[in-house]
């Protein structure tokens, strides 16, 4: 087993845990700073060792889109296109169909606060090809047509193909193509969007080649709490290394949502929450059993002055 629980609370479900990769040990509970081209910004990754950092993510969309993927594997993967010689994650540009696409000029983020306030929209898509009027994604039951924030070129991405790119970038623990739904998004549209995430799921469990890469599912199912019990029961029910949890919140929704779903996930395997990292937020997904968290604001708020205490 790659994942060990080594010490569980008495008063919550959280758990200590050592998490073994091709490039080491992380010791969990574990914060994941998000180096999203490749690099920590504002940061080298010999400041990061120093200062305690065990794992860090990469964007595998951000990385795809400037053809970087294959000038990485050129130079023999991430860990030393980085310089950095621990454990390494990527995402799988999943979200990037919500930032890009359902939220692409919109004041929604992947958590709303003050939610009730909102309204619950439908979803909408754009026509042939994305417009840039409309969004910048086009999301149909293979995959996703992307226009470039960039250039506008038109790109393509599948389940496959972002399972083949992050093995070309070699990262320790990659991710399934998921989409991200909005938490606005109507529970007609999450149900269609979660049964297109499941089948993606298994393309993805399908593609991927034995390499020593640990593959996570990720559970979805929005606000919702039979769609997030759904999504637990079946990607947890799959031969995955371990689970992600991801999707659009409330403010509000966000510790019910581990208390709907970390009960049926199977408590041996590692749990990543995709996209938190808010103090008070670090604390409550501990106590209910999270391993891993990732979030780009301590190193936003760091560039621009504010510093957390």
């Amino acid at each position: 087993m790659h994942f060990t629980i080594v010490k569980k609370s008495q008063k919550s479900w959280a758990r200590a845990g050592i998490l073994k990769t091709a490039h080491g040990e992380i010791e969990t509970p574990a914060f994941v700073p998000v180096a999203t081209q490749a690099a920590l910004k504002g940061m080298i990754s010999s400041q990061a060792r120093e200062l305690g950092t065990q794992i860090l993510i990469v964007n595998t969309y951000h990385l795809w889109l400037r053809q970087a993927d294959e000038v990485i594997k050129k130079f023999g993967g991430l860990h030393k296109f980085m310089n950095w010689s621990g454990p390494l994650m990527t995402d799988s540009g999943g979200f990037q169909v919500f930032s890009l696409g359902w939220a692409y000029g919109k004041p929604v983020g992947k958590i709303n606060k003050n939610i009730q306030n909102h309204k619950i929209l439908p979803h909408t898509v754009c026509g042939s090809i994305p417009d840039q009027n409309q969004g910048l994604v086009i999301i149909d039951t293979e995959g996703v047509t992307f226009r470039s924030h960039l250039d506008g070129s038109q790109k393509r991405l599948t389940p496959a193909l972002s399972i083949q790119i992050q093995e070309r970038l070699g990262a320790d623990i990659i991710f399934v193509f998921d989409e991200c739904t909005s938490p606005l998004a109507s529970h007609e549209y999450t149900t269609t969007s979660l049964e297109k995430t499941h089948r993606w799921a298994k393309i993805c469990l399908e593609t991927k080649n034995d390499n020593g890469q640990l593959l996570f599912g990720i559970v979805q199912g929005g606000r919702f709490k039979d769609l997030r019990q759904k999504s637990a029961k079946f990607i947890g029910s799959l031969p995955f290394d371990g689970f992600g949890i991801g999707g659009g919140f409330g403010k509000e929704d966000i510790t019910t949502a581990l208390e709907w779903v970390i009960p049926m996930l199977p408590e041996s395997k590692p749990r990543h929450f995709l996209g938190i990292g808010e103090i008070e937020d670090i604390k409550q997904s501990v106590k209910r059993g999270i391993d891993l968290f990732d979030c780009v604001i301590p190193t936003r708020l760091a560039r621009h002055g504010v510093l957390i205490t």
